[in-house]
């Protein structure tokens, strides 16, 4: 017999390989044979060579994660991104796409081929929705808590505003962060130069036209001047039937009869009874004078105030939702101009970016509760009687609404609906050193 022949080459390379992946000879002959290829192990030159089927136990499976892809859900609703805000440069997007719009126009205009045209309910046929004027009643007084609440808390928590720019901030010590934008930014580097805020710092003043009638016509931009601006919340709180004696507005308790798509009449109340006094009228609330508001006196009164504003902020935004459901409110889509009504009003007075190209008009488009009423937003502080907030550790600060902040800082307790962007369960370091440690 030769000294070497393809049967002793086999074994001899079996033992071989045996040796190399730490199993034994005989047992290799019972697995899977597996045909080698010349680059499977490079360092062995001596079975470069070899043609015939080794029996090895070499089992090669693709992982089981490489066949299913991984899905991150954040189950736990806490450090959500900060509110987005649209630069002067782009339009604010529509809330209803319009093609979903024209969509439901169409499908609308179909299903009322061949069916007798149905009469307009309220308040588009001119009259109130009775079910929503104690809602209304009770927006108009969750405002007015809510101002005389924070005049009262503005004596005991420190605010700052900046001179320059719109930007406030809620502690005893102004943020150190290079953010303003004003007049002369580059000069300070961007650094503010803090004062003492007011109420129109912490709750952004938003007005809009008073209308006498509603269903009436638009205004046109000559009597931009003469048509009074109030507030854009009272003026959603009138029209859904509160009464201010300042500002009076046309009542129907008819519907109107409608000549065409854009042309009506009142309807003939004659012939109803007069309205008498001695119908229950709803209580109206006034605002404090800035005289005579006076500071809490004990740290219970002060905790107890701070819970009472922050439901009244909740109960004046989920009233004027609901209202608005009703009663459209429109926003400029360039600008944040607003206006109670089912269209908006012709004043060219818009100018924000292109407007020469709209002759000063506003683009008209459905607004959302956060238009209405805008929450301003300012840096959480995590202890009011620590070390003041440091420029390096910006990404590690959360952020809520100004009179959130305020009542916090008064002893209040936190709502949940503000801890996404509050930042609560994250480490802040002490320094950037220690920034730098963390892997």
């Amino acid at each position: 017999m030769p000294l070497s022949s393809p049967g002793m080459d086999c074994v001899y390379g079996t033992m071989l390989l045996g040796k190399v992946m730490n199993t034994a000879p005989k047992e290799t002959f019972h697995t899977k044979s597996l045909m080698l290829k010349p680059n499977l192990f490079s360092g062995l030159s001596s079975l470069d060579s070899l043609q015939c089927k080794l029996p090895l136990k070499i089992r090669i499976q693709p992982p089981k994660f490489c066949q299913q892809a991984f899905v991150v859900r954040n189950e736990i609703p806490q450090n959500t991104d900060f509110p987005r805000r649209y630069s002067r440069k782009e339009k604010k997007p529509f809330p209803t796409p319009i093609l979903e719009l024209r969509r439901a126009a169409r499908e609308r205009l179909k299903k009322s081929k061949g069916e007798p045209r149905k009469p307009l309910p309220p308040p588009k046929n001119g009259k109130l929705v009775n079910s929503l004027i104690p809602l209304a009643y009770n927006v108009y007084n969750a405002r007015i808590t809510l101002i005389n609440n924070l005049k009262k808390l503005l004596k005991v928590v420190t605010v700052h505003a900046c001179g320059f720019c719109s930007e406030i901030h809620v502690g005893p010590v102004g943020h150190p962060f290079k953010s303003c934008k004003g007049s002369r930014a580059n000069v300070r580097k961007g650094l503010h130069e803090w004062t003492s805020a007011t109420i129109e710092d912490v709750l952004v003043p938003v007005e809009a036209y008073h209308l006498f009638d509603r269903l009436g016509k638009r205004i046109p931009h000559e009597e931009r001047f003469s048509v009074p601006r109030i507030p854009a919340v009272v003026e959603l709180c009138i029209q859904a039937g509160v009464d201010i004696q300042e500002y009076p507005t046309k009542r129907r308790r008819k519907p109107i009869i409608r000549i065409g798509r854009k042309e009506f009449i009142d309807a003939d109340e004659s012939e109803l009874p007069d309205t008498t006094a001695e119908d229950p009228k709803h209580i109206l609330l006034t605002e404090i004078p800035d005289s005579e508001v006076v500071a809490p006196f004990s740290k219970e009164e002060t905790v107890s105030l701070a819970e009472e504003t922050l439901q009244a902020w909740e109960r004046m935004r989920r009233g004027a939702n609901r209202l608005m459901k009703m009663y459209p409110v429109r926003v400029c889509g360039y600008c944040p101009e607003i206006h109670v009504g089912s269209s908006g009003h012709k004043a060219q007075n818009c100018g924000a970016r292109k407007h020469q190209q709209r002759n000063g008009q506003h683009g008209w488009q459905k607004a959302v509760l956060d238009d209405l009423i805008p929450p301003r937003y300012v840096w959480h502080v995590p202890d009011v009687n620590g070390p003041p907030l440091q420029r390096e550790l910006r990404d590690f600060y959360g952020q809520a609404p100004a009179f959130v902040e305020m009542c916090i800082q008064a002893g209040a307790a936190l709502p949940e609906q503000y801890k996404p962007t509050m930042r609560l369960d994250v480490g802040i370091p002490l320094d950037i050193r220690e920034v730098d440690k963390v892997v």
